[in-house]
């Protein structure tokens, strides 16, 4: 008999552990991608299946500037948002680690007293009953233990790792977009001090030019009309200076924002401002790939898990929630003999909830499902996003070759045109303002090129950061895991 009492006991325990596996969260499948399955403008080259992935390509490989690559770790050691990023993983560790906690009982020791006068009226027995009582407690015990019998706490627990895993993703993506913004940084600063380079030597060119206009005036060979064009332009090539020189500065400042520090006289040379400073060819693979490479692709897709799993938290809304509360020790009116074999103290208190009017619990559905439905929505939203910034990239692979050798074409030949007109002007055959006019053609087309050029440089860091790379500081081989 008692032997069968046993086991009606342990019944009880035997189904909730049974039951403790279960979780009503719904079935979790991928969506679609929801993008073409290859990228416009990619060579097959960039598309093969044995390069290693652009997320894989360590960003010293990928650089080729000394100098850049000096900066880039300045700005991973200093800069303060990415040190937020890193203690916002922090913080997301803390709050699953308390979620969890709750899976398992929370077992303390603890201790209390109880002294107490009652009215002669109130005393239990009336006058054999003593005027004060006294009550010592002592032991172990677990308070409000919820037996996670449908998953509940199972599920937060699960979305709480998964929000987790999307603030660390969350880092990795600053840590590509600093890399990324150093860089553009870098090369805006290179490219306005070429800037004001060209500037200052077209400035010096057309000084000389106006002195000797000048000196034609006072002899009566030039007229008036030649000293003031010739006086425009040095005007507005001395506006240019100034112009290139403020925004040389705030080039300087926002690379200096991303360095968080101030960098030593010692940074390395930096290398000749052309497309050598970069990888000449990046493989891209297919969109596919991003859905793995791409770390908000992947924070994306950790929060659609979080939402899936807060539904099987609120579907177990509408499930009993049971309890259990227990206490293990000593009791005794008498501070002396408190933990006396005679003075053993057990209790024990289950406690079941059950919800009959359920509308918060069904909003809390409704809510959940909601959720759910708007991070698919930022997850497709999040691979479209990432599918367009790699064809951008890709568009402007496959046309700034061109347009540079085309700008580069249009120097030369907007020099030679200032040369031959400068002659004809010097032996009266032309007027000045032929000369204005091929001087103006020279002087944008050297600006240009050197935009461009600094345009496709971003453009390819661009490429670089919109397939992932930039995580890994050295390139990872093809048969290894990416570094964390």
């Amino acid at each position: 008999m008692i032997k069968r009492n046993f086991h009606y006991r342990l019944l009880p325990i035997a189904v909730a552990l049974v039951l403790a596996g279960c979780s009503l969260s719904p079935d979790y499948n991928r969506p679609a991608a929801p993008v073409p399955e290859t990228y416009p403008n990619a060579s097959e080259g960039m598309q093969a299946e044995n390069a290693v992935p652009a997320a894989d390509l360590g960003w010293r490989q990928f650089f080729h500037d000394p100098q850049l690559k000096a900066l880039i770790e300045i700005a991973l050691n200093n800069n303060r948002d990415l040190r937020v990023a890193i203690e916002r993983v922090e913080e997301s560790r803390a709050l699953y680690g308390i979620q969890q906690s709750d899976r398992f009982p929370t077992i303390g020791a603890g201790a209390n007293a109880s002294i107490q006068r009652m009215p002669e009226e109130l005393r239990a027995g009336w006058a054999s009953a003593p005027i004060v009582s006294r009550m010592y407690q002592a032991g172990v015990g677990v308070t409000a233990f919820e037996l996670d019998l449908f998953g509940r706490v199972k599920n937060l627990t699960e979305a709480a790792y998964q929000q987790y895993l999307a603030s660390e993703q969350a880092r990795r993506t600053v840590h590509i977009s600093l890399i990324a913004q150093v860089a553009e940084a870098y090369f805006r600063l290179r490219a306005t001090e070429l800037q004001r380079q060209i500037i200052e030597q077209t400035l010096k060119s057309r000084s000389n030019s106006y002195d000797l206009i000048k000196k034609r005036f006072d002899i009566g060979v030039a007229g008036s009309l030649d000293l003031y064009q010739a006086k425009s332009q040095l005007d507005q090539v001395r506006s240019d200076l100034q112009e290139i020189r403020r925004l040389e500065q705030q080039a300087q400042n926002a690379l200096l924002l991303l360095l968080g520090d101030t960098p030593g006289p010692m940074l390395p040379e930096s290398a000749p401002f052309s497309r050598d400073q970069l990888m000449a060819q990046i493989p891209v693979g297919l969109p596919s790939d991003l859905l793995t490479r791409r770390p908000d692709i992947i924070a994306a897709e950790n929060n659609l898990l979080a939402a899936n799993a807060n539904i099987g938290a609120a579907r177990a809304a509408f499930f009993p929630n049971i309890s259990l509360t227990g206490l293990l020790g000593f009791a005794s009116n008498a501070m002396g003999g408190l933990f006396s074999g005679s003075n053993r103290f057990w209790s024990f208190t289950p406690q079941l909830t059950m919800p009959i009017f359920g509308g918060g619990v069904s909003g809390n559905l409704d809510l959940a499902e909601a959720r759910k439905n708007i991070a698919i929505a930022q997850y497709e939203k999040t691979i479209q996003v990432a599918f367009r910034e790699v064809a951008d990239a890709l568009a402007g692979e496959a046309t700034y070759a061109e347009q540079l050798d085309a700008l580069r074409d249009l120097e030369e030949s907007a020099s030679e045109s200032l040369r031959i007109a400068q002659l004809r002007y010097e032996n009266g055959i032309d007027s000045f303002l032929q000369v204005q006019t091929a001087e103006v053609t020279l002087y944008n087309a050297q600006r240009l090129f050197l935009d461009t050029g600094m345009n496709s440089l971003m453009n390819r860091v661009e490429l670089y950061k919109a397939l992932g790379g930039g995580w890994n500081e050295n390139t990872v081989q093809t048969d290894q895991e990416p570094s964390a």
